[in-house]
């Protein structure tokens, strides 16, 4: 199985799911989780733009690149969205997961539970915890219950 795990970088979720899905045939894929690279690359590649919104036009269409090569090619995509920031490119890759028919799980709290009901309701499973993701992957791959 093919796994994209989209979304926040701040925190450690997407370690905690690979080293718990050690025992799964699954393969991790994802954005940069770098910020200062993901946010210069196009830069760093392409060459320094004095415009600020054209220096994040570079970064953002490189990275597009990456992202949605990683969604067509996943089985399953996770996409988490952090308690900190407002992450509107998670937004942005749980639509396009559902627009290509891909399954998807959405990890977040509580307290985005009004905020992300659309995208919920898009998603074959909501969760909080990373564990959770790995015993779905765990389920879904095995047929075996927690």
């Amino acid at each position: 199985m093919r796994v994209y795990l989209s979304g926040e970088i701040h925190t450690d979720w997407r370690e905690r799911i690979v080293d718990a899905a050690k025992d799964l045939d699954v393969a991790f894929d994802g954005p940069v989780t770098d910020h200062a690279a993901s946010d210069d690359c196009g830069v760093a590649i392409m060459g320094a733009e004095p415009d600020k919104f054209w220096h994040d036009q570079k970064g953002a269409r490189l990275n597009a690149i990456r992202t949605r090569h990683g969604i067509e090619a996943a089985d399953i995509v996770v996409v988490r969205f952090g308690e900190k920031y407002k992450q509107w490119n998670a937004a942005f890759d749980a639509g396009y997961a559902a627009a290509l028919g891909k399954s998807l799980i959405v990890m977040h709290g509580d307290d985005h539970q009004h905020a992300l009901k659309e995208v919920d309701a898009a998603a074959l499973a909501v969760v909080k915890e990373p564990q959770q993701v790995v015993d779905i992957l765990r389920y879904v791959q095995d047929g075996k219950l927690p």
